[in-house]
């Protein structure tokens, strides 16, 4: 199983909130380009990134970041928040982006989404599952859709997509482990998928415990922030 460490930005800063909430907020560091050179240090392949401001506003902030990043570095980059149209994920492709993450364009401008797949194809999009009590969160987490995530997998496998970064989003930022049942209810459902786990990651055990049903990625941000895994026994997690 492939884990992949996370970078949230915020006006420029390293962050974590407690489950998708603004109001908690907590900023390890204003140097977002130190910590994923450390990422770079311990061979991770890949690194996901968010841009929390965006993913409210729909207004990119990082881009000059990213520039930076795929300049100085040779990781790979899986970036999220504010792609709600077809330009933002064509000029965020065209600066080198490994895959994007699309959550509200693919529920609210389904147009602007299938244009995104027919154009760049299904390998560069990660399609995000943000759910609470398995209805598919919006705009940051901030709004609830009327979908549920089994009737949006199903609308993006007709599509094509394979990989899926799964959020439950009562679960991120706690540090109180992965929701496994729901992954394997997921995964019973859906074998095909490329499943990636977010959400209260704190151990190597969850990450055992996910590797174990067959998940296919998992990212984790706040156990590394909060020294909870070591960099060193995360490595060990890198394909």
């Amino acid at each position: 199983m492939l884990t992949i460490p996370a970078v949230d930005i915020y006006n420029g800063k390293v962050v974590r909130l407690l489950k998708g909430d603004f109001n908690q907020i907590k900023i390890y560091g204003d140097n977002p380009i130190e910590i994923i050179q450390k990422f770079e240090q311990h061979l991770f392949p890949w690194v996901h990134i968010v841009d929390l401001v965006a993913s409210v506003s729909g207004n990119i902030t990082t881009i000059n970041l990213l520039k930076e990043i795929k300049k100085s570095s040779k990781l790979r980059i899986q970036f999220g928040g504010g792609i709600k149209n077809f330009l933002q994920a064509e000029l965020l492709i065209k600066e080198g982006i490994d895959k994007i993450i699309v959550g509200s364009m693919s529920v609210l401008n389904k147009d602007d989404f299938e244009k995104t797949v027919i154009k760049f194809g299904a390998e560069s999009i990660v399609v995000a599952l943000d759910v609470k009590n398995e209805m598919v969160l919006i705009k940051g987490w901030t709004k609830e859709s009327n979908i549920s995530i089994w009737d949006h997998l199903n609308y993006c496998i007709s599509l094509g997509i394979k990989y899926y970064l799964c959020t439950d989003v009562l679960k991120d930022g706690t540090l109180q482990g992965p929701h496994i049942e729901f992954y394997k209810k997921i995964m019973s459902s859906y074998p095909q998928i490329k499943l990636i786990a977010s959400g209260g990651i704190s151990s190597v055990d969850d990450l055992l415990a996910l590797k174990k049903i067959n998940i296919y990625a998992s990212v984790v941000g706040k156990a590394i922030y909060e020294n909870k895994i070591s960099l060193k026994e995360l490595s060990k997690f890198v394909s």
